[in-house]
């Protein structure tokens, strides 16, 4: 074949990184996976996320191998899963929006800023990250037919598809240069605010601790 489809994935990624200002993009299926892949590479282990952001959050440390603590506050567009260098920007994409030496998780789900029906980004200046994550996403293949590679590491199927890439790299070409936070109250499902992820069994047992 003269074409591999999986090329246009790679173009999103590279017109993701300029727009946002980070050096690199790796494309996956969705920002749950995103974080899962970025949180397994930081090898968490105490996350402190605020107790009410979307259900697969928490799900996602855990899947790490970490463990989830709730600190109490309000949060718009982007929040940090402390104490690393890891953010959650479901709810934000605009130009420059990238903080130096972050790992940033983007969202392109259909509720969201670019809605390409289902999708995620990990944007980072790391090298090592982007090595690990492209493997990561892909049942640990590289970029390459399979016959072509030799799997070495454990992965996930967690890849984006051509599809919804093409779709992205369409709505970018319109795609404004600054664009404001979605708040967190613009849905009937997050009236009046997501809910506290403390009312779930899964997590009644989390710490909540203070805020300093």
């Amino acid at each position: 074949m003269i074409h591999n489809p999986y090329k246009i994935v790679r173009m999103f990624e590279e017109n993701i990184a300029d727009y946002c200002g980070s050096k690199y993009a790796i494309a996956t299926d969705s920002c749950t996976d995103a974080i899962m892949i970025a949180a397994k590479y930081l090898k968490v282990k105490e996350v402190t996320i605020p107790p009410r952001t979307y259900l697969s959050v928490p799900q996602s440390i855990i899947h790490a191998g970490g463990s989830v603590k709730f600190r109490d506050y309000k949060w718009e567009g982007i929040y940090q899963l402390e104490p690393y260098p890891l953010y959650d920007a479901a709810k934000r994409l605009t130009s420059n929006m990238y903080i130096k030496d972050s790992i940033m998780c983007l969202s392109f789900h259909i509720k969201k800023h670019l809605p390409i029906g289902k999708g995620g980004m990990i944007i980072t200046d790391d090298q090592n990250l982007v090595d690990f994550a492209k493997r990561a996403r892909y049942e640990g293949r590289g970029e390459v037919y399979m016959h072509e590679d030799n799997i070495k590491t454990i992965g996930w199927n967690a890849y984006m598809t051509p599809e919804q890439a093409a779709r992205g790299l369409t709505l970018m070409s319109n795609y404004p240069r600054l664009k404001k936070d979605i708040p967190n109250e613009d849905s009937f499902e997050n009236e009046p605010y997501y809910p506290d992820l403390r009312s779930f069994d899964l997590f009644k047992d989390c710490e909540t601790i203070d805020n300093e």
